[in-house]
């Protein structure tokens, strides 16, 4: 039987029950300790999981066998706590964006190239199962020509929540507000199934709660393909519905809403030519849900989570490279960094 990957978690936050329910479900992991520097956080999750806490990170670091470190810290800290995790020859799994700053995700991948790790940042949605299947139809071309990509993102977060951290909202620790913290994972999603994005014209604005950065924004996008798309963000939408990611070609279609697969729509599957002035095809309505991340951000499943850690044991085991390495995900980090010019600069920004 193969030793479990021993995991220990740096940053007890919201996101960190997330973690360690994830990691808790693999039968080939192990939960094993947890640090951060709030000491009533530790101790939550310390008296759940039955795991070793610590108030000093560098303190787990040096006195526990750990395999793999994952980082749910502030946005703006994941560069740093990774590259000490690193250092200390772990693993790392980064909660999303991977970094804030340009300079500090350069840094990583430096760090992860020198030390010989793996580095994995946390990019959940692509493990869902609408979506692997909507992009195994785009690498078979199965939708033609791409012709238009757009994500919508109306969410909701209350005064209470941006109150709740000093960090949300700001710029040195969270990057940004609807965009970094949030929408990251709809953008991530868009550019996987399109393809890069060469051009970006945009506006962001603030218009209903008390924060440094945006909370609506709405985005123009030329991806290196040619086609086209839109990216449209709040965090002020009450009460807050589900995502919406859509791919048009000249040869079918496909939405998907709150991460499932809401409509899709092949040539290839059609008996009959399509009319001149096309068809009326109507996706089912879902279920009205409970809770979701839409109005809630700890609502999360840990399926897709799961996934994500289990791809890394994967990718350890097997010399391999992590679904969403640090390449990968640098890419909507790229794109939202460019959005932010564009809204400040009022001009078009071209990605390189």
């Amino acid at each position: 039987m193969t030793e479990k990957m021993r995991f220990g978690i740096i940053g007890a936050g919201v996101i960190a029950p997330t973690h360690a329910k994830a990691i808790r479900s693999l039968p080939d992991a192990e939960l094993v300790a947890v640090a951060d520097v709030i000491p009533e956080r530790v101790e939550k999750i310390v008296d759940t999981y039955g795991i070793h806490g610590y108030t000093d990170i560098q303190a787990m670091l040096d006195k526990e066998q750990l395999d793999i470190v994952t980082i749910c810290t502030p946005s703006g800290m994941h560069g740093e706590h990774a590259c000490m995790a690193m250092r200390s020859g772990r693993h790392v799994v980064v909660e999303k964006p991977m970094e804030i700053r340009r300079a500090a995700m350069d840094e990583m991948l430096h760090v992860q190239k020198e030390q010989l790790v793996k580095l994995a940042v946390i990019s959940q949605h692509r493990f869902d199962a609408a979506n692997q299947q909507v992009h195994a139809l785009v690498a078979e071309q199965a939708f033609g020509k791409l012709v238009m990509g757009n994500a919508l993102i109306p969410w909701w977060r209350s005064q209470g929540y941006y109150d709740s951290g000093a960090w949300r909202g700001t710029w040195q620790f969270d990057g940004g507000g609807v965009l970094m913290n949030q929408s990251i994972h709809s953008i991530d999603v868009l550019q996987w199934l399109m393809g890069k994005v060469k051009s970006i014209y945009a506006y962001t604005d603030t218009r209903v709660h008390r924060m440094e950065s945006e909370d609506v924004a709405v985005a123009v996008l030329r991806f290196a393909n040619g086609a086209l798309g839109t990216i449209a963000a709040t965090t002020g939408a009450y009460p807050g519905t589900g995502t919406r990611i859509e791919i048009y070609g000249d040869k079918g279609s496909a939405s998907i809403e709150a991460d499932e697969l809401g409509y899709l729509h092949l040539a290839r599957d059609d008996k009959e030519a399509m009319g001149d002035y096309g068809g009326s095809g109507k996706a089912a309505k879902a279920e009205k849900a409970e809770a979701s991340a839409a109005n809630n951000p700890a609502a999360l499943s840990t399926n897709s989570h799961a996934l994500q850690f289990a791809d890394m044991i994967r990718a350890i085991r097997e010399d391999g490279t992590p679904l969403v390495d640090g390449v990968s995900a640098r890419h909507p980090v790229e794109i939202i960094l460019a959005i932010y010019e564009s809204a400040r600069t009022g001009k078009e920004v071209t990605l390189s």
